[in-house]
């Protein structure tokens, strides 16, 4: 399992004083309020103020404070120690932890691993790549378990989706 998790990724400078402009990679946005620090490159920042948007969160971290400074950080991901996630209720788990796992049907049958997740409005969808691709929905009627420790999913037989 990643000892970090990625929040947010920085998608440009928003004003002239260092400010980044952050697309959230979090379900709750509203987390980013409760940001002391977070990581860049592995590297440290604290920060400083956080300001929400409809769909996005502008971050003020400490040392960047010019808009060339805050260009050099464009397309990089905000990050946070795994401890300090945000914490999960049972059956949820991190995006981070399910892309890699392997996925096998009930009856045994390899048929990859999970490649990304999709977030929908209704469910996310494994993205699931083997010998052939695979949008596996994730419903409690179709993935049977989940195996983070050991980097398994098992999920029905494709033709038994309805």
């Amino acid at each position: 399992m990643k000892d970090f998790l990625s929040i947010g990724q920085i998608i440009n400078t928003h004003g002239v004083k260092g400010e980044l402009k952050i697309y959230p990679l979090t379900d709750d946005i509203k987390r980013f309020r409760k940001l002391k620090t977070v990581f860049i490159d592995n590297i440290e920042k604290n920060v400083v103020w956080c300001k929400l948007q409809a769909d996005k969160v502008i971050l003020k971290i400490e040392g960047i404070n010019s808009m060339d400074e805050a260009a050099k950080y464009k397309n990089k991901y905000i990050e946070v120690k795994r401890e300090d996630a945000v914490k999960l209720n049972e059956g949820e788990y991190y995006i981070a932890d399910l892309i890699g796992c392997n996925v096998v049907d009930e009856l045994g049958t390899d048929l990859g691993k999970v490649f990304d997740v999709i977030q929908t409005h209704s469910n996310d969808v494994y993205w699931v790549k083997g010998k052939e691709e695979l949008l596996v929905p994730a419903l409690k009627t179709i993935v049977v378990n989940i195996d983070i420790e050991n980097q398994q999913i098992v999920i029905k037989p494709e033709d038994s989706w309805q």
